[in-house]
């Protein structure tokens, strides 16, 4: 097979390849660039899915970011174990068609207990004193201390949060050489998210997110460089385009008021409890899985979604297979914003009452999906002091709340998740084997069987 490795540069799309992106503008003239028709929900679970496996979501079962697991009555988001996608992977498609086939899969998601050869993502430690210590999964084990003696400690605090920066992404691109050098995967899937920060959190802006641009385009430039000097072939892809939005949708407050949404008061705050509702919404950028747990509800609740300002249409059981959303992870109803709108987690009336989680970055906890956790409270007058005094706590042994995010969805700018409404704002694909390329665009179920045509070198398979 020939040697191959595909860069995910997240949020890359046509329009934002230009001036300040002057190697990618050159590469990408060496070959062909086309976009790509993006699954429903355009979000990162159900894209990669799709693109590791070539099946739709009602196939491979990743129906979003998070679902609500029925049996256990709980919302959860960033699962990780690999055995959650019910579909055969890319790797798994190649080994039977080469038995020295060797993969690597660093950052992509669904990255644990997996049938990779080689293995990187993170997963922070988190003590019975409530800190979380940055920390990796690898496979084999023994990466991880090898990789982090090496490169350091994995920068978990400039991978999400409002202390986002290039950083996170250019030690993800450092790993990747770093597993190269001993390993020589034939295929590596590097995930590079640094775009998908600033873009969400200033829009398509280009005037705001021109210095990330160039720094996402310098370290493509090193990573390809790199490989092509290696003899591997490269693909870029992106696996959905943000557009900028400037509506808030608080779609669980809606069912609250109308008496469909419980919650559960824990010391003077206030929790949704899923199980005991008659409906709730799964809030995932510009989509939202909706869950009538009393089927009598789901002609009520529809109606209350459609005339919800800035919904765009709403899925149930007669449409969701047309957008192949028709799996039991799925909500009754889905929802999905307009381009300019999106969808909060935010259930609660009075902030004051809001959960203490509310104004932490805590992905695994919220029943949905929180893109504010990319912003410091603007009203803390003396951040940085702040939250030195809540590091100094930590270190000195007591518990601590790093309670630092506002609650104002009103500061988000960029989302994504409905399907784009140009090219120029779809997913691309990049690759310098254009007879491989033969239209001007492509599906996303697509990409799998384009990487197996680079790996076998466009032979048949």
């Amino acid at each position: 097979m020939q040697k191959t490795v595909v860069l995910n540069v997240v949020g890359l799309t046509p329009n934002l390849i230009g001036e300040h992106t002057p190697f990618l503008s050159h590469w990408s003239k060496q070959g062909q660039t086309v976009p790509i028709t993006p699954v429903l929900p355009a979000v990162t679970c159900s894209v990669q899915a799709t693109y590791l496996t070539g099946k739709l979501p009602n196939e491979h079962g990743i129906v979003g970011n998070g679902w609500y697991f029925r049996d256990e009555c709980e919302i959860k988001f960033w699962r990780q174990s690999n055995k959650l996608i019910q579909t055969p992977k890319i790797w798994e498609i190649a080994k039977e068609l080469d038995p020295n086939f060797t993969c690597a899969n660093l950052f992509w998601w669904y990255n644990m207990y997996s049938s990779v050869n080689y293995a990187i993502t993170p997963r922070p430690m988190y003590p019975a004193d409530g800190r979380k210590i940055p920390d990796i999964y690898t496979q084999p084990p023994k990466l991880r201390s090898q990789l982090q003696n090496d490169l350091g400690q994995f920068p978990l605090f400039n991978f999400w949060g409002p202390n986002t920066s290039i950083k996170s992404t250019q030690w993800i691109a450092d790993s990747a050489k770093w597993l190269e050098k001993d390993h020589n995967p034939t295929l590596t899937l590097v995930y590079l998210p640094h775009l998908d920060y600033c873009l969400q959190k200033y829009g398509c802006d280009l005037h705001k997110v021109a210095p990330d641009l160039q720094e996402i385009d310098a370290v493509c430039s090193d990573l390809i460089q790199y490989y092509e000097n290696r003899g591997a072939q490269v693909i870029v892809l992106s696996e959905y385009g943000i557009t900028s939005v400037s509506q808030p949708i608080h779609l669980n407050r809606m069912l609250r008021e109308k008496g469909l949404l419980s919650v559960r008061e824990e010391l003077g705050r206030e929790i949704l409890d899923a199980g005991a509702s008659k409906a709730f919404a799964v809030a995932d950028h510009q989509i939202a899985h909706v869950y009538v747990n009393d089927p009598f509800y789901i002609p009520k609740v529809r109606s209350l979604l459609e005339e919800t300002e800035g919904v765009a249409y709403v899925l149930d059981d007669d449409n969701k297979p047309a957008y192949h959303l028709n799996h039991s992870r799925s909500g009754e109803l889905i929802a999905v914003a307009q381009p300019d709108a999106w969808f909060t987690y935010y259930y609660w009336y009075d902030n004051h009452r809001a959960p203490d989680f509310a104004r932490t970055v805590d992905i695994h906890r919220k029943p949905g999906y929180d893109p504010v956790e990319l912003f410091l409270d603007p009203q803390i007058k003396l951040p940085q002091l702040e939250i030195g005094l809540k590091l100094l706590k930590k270190q000195l042994g007591f518990r601590y709340l790093m309670d630092v995010i506002p609650l104002d969805a009103d500061l988000v700018r960029g989302s994504h998740g409905c399907l784009p409404s140009s090219p120029a704002e779809s997913p691309l694909l990049i690759s310098k084997k254009t007879h491989l390329l033969n239209s001007s665009s492509i599906q996303a179920i697509d990409v799998c069987q384009l990487i197996l045509q680079h790996l076998m070198d466009g032979k048949g398979y």
